[in-house]
């Protein structure tokens, strides 16, 4: 079965539009593409097909009422249009989506949502409580409540987490582009990619910023389509139909080896963010990077920042480069009397409980092996 004819067939999909495809280009909210994007989803929906929506516009739907005339550059203005544009967007969802008998939910997430265990397994769950009530999820950042340092900055990467945290079939991002081009669609000579299968296809490819309305670009959708783990069409939302339908239409992107990261790992490498530094040498970056083995203090040469145990941290090799994430067993204050010891050595001298990996394996992810890629 080909990628299109298992989209076609998917039990399970992910639909994210952008702020381009839901607003006018004053910003305010265009109810004839909400309602005929709704009309799209619905009647897949109606095929059989869970459809959980990634809906991003909750600022640009601010705009308009606040009197603003372009996305606003500091945090708290932004803020404050996402509250007052969040509830007009999902207002209008619930009125379109009741003409066809579909009750909506809304999820608002941070990253923060997603990096903390908890949390992520709470919106795992709720997620799928919702889909097994029949109810269609609406989820877009909480925007109102997101720093800087907790934000996903964009709906394509939430959209390619969604996806794995619903364990979806399929994702769709819909775009104010109908596919993935060589270079600006505008200009002439720029050609259309039909399939991308790896690094080899985007040689070359020139993509392009964020828009006017938006924060993404093709740069985070390529990202996206890149961690999904499962088939992406990207395409604009006049085309969503023949996307879900399995049609030729957008750019598809084939899963990288057909191996669906686990949902752990794929939260570590993208949904979360080092709190400090752990400096290892060449060899604990052997052990870590080619031999996936849990880091010992041993190979601990030195740490940066002020984590508690728990937190997510950084592993860096002796140039200073990222090779690894994971969950750190001890706090940054700790860690320095620990370097160099063995695990034997530092429970006889300081006690059984510091036997212990400063990360296991476990809740270790490999952010670039020997040739620079991610695992």
């Amino acid at each position: 079965m080909s990628e299109r004819e298992a989209i076609a067939k998917a039990r399970r999909i992910v639909v994210k539009a952008g702020s381009s495809s839901l607003t006018t280009p004053e910003g305010t909210i265009d109810a004839a593409r909400i309602d005929a994007l709704v009309d799209v989803l619905a009647a897949r929906r109606g095929a059989g097909t869970e459809i959980v929506f990634v809906s991003s516009g909750a600022i640009a739907a601010g705009l308009g009422p606040l009197g603003l005339v372009r996305r606003p550059p500091d945090l708290a203005t932004q803020q404050a249009a996402a509250s007052v544009g969040q509830g007009l967007l999902f207002a209008r969802y619930t009125s379109a989506f009741t003409r066809h008998g579909v009750t909506v939910g809304q999820v608002l997430l941070t990253a923060d949502d997603m990096m903390r265990r908890s949390h992520h397994r709470n919106a795992q769950r709720t997620l799928a409580q919702l889909l097994a009530l029949g109810v269609l999820p609406i989820v877009n950042e909480n925007d109102t409540v997101a720093t800087d340092e907790i934000r996903f900055g964009d709906n394509d990467r939430l959209a390619a987490l969604v996806a794995h945290l619903t364990r979806a079939d399929a994702l769709i991002l819909l775009s104010d582009v109908d596919a993935l081009y060589t270079g600006d669609p505008r200009r002439p000579g720029a050609r259309r990619i039909a399939d991308v299968r790896g690094p080899a296809d985007l040689a070359g490819v020139e993509l392009g910023g964020s828009g006017r309305v938006g924060t993404g670009g093709m740069v985070t959708k390529v990202e996206a389509a890149r961690i999904a783990g499962v088939p992406v069409v990207l395409t604009n939302a006049a085309s969503a139909a023949q996307a879900l339908a399995g049609d030729p239409a957008g750019t598809l992107f084939h899963p990288a080896d057909g191996r669906r990261r686990s949902t752990r790992h794929l939260w570590l490498a993208h949904a979360t963010t080092g709190a400090g530094r752990v400096m290892l040498d060449a060899g604990a970056v052997d052990a870590v990077v080619r031999r996936r083995k849990s880091l010992l203090p041993a190979g601990v040469t030195g740490v940066e920042g002020d984590f508690a145990a728990g937190d997510p941290v950084d592993l860096c090799d002796p140039a200073g480069r990222v090779v690894a994430r994971g969950l750190v067993n001890y706090d940054a204050a700790e860690v320095p009397e620990l370097m160099g010891r063995s695990t034997r050595w530092l429970a006889r001298e300081l006690g059984p409980e510091y036997e212990r990996e400063i990360i296991h394996r476990d809740d270790l992810v490999v952010l670039a092996d020997e040739g620079g890629r991610d695992e």
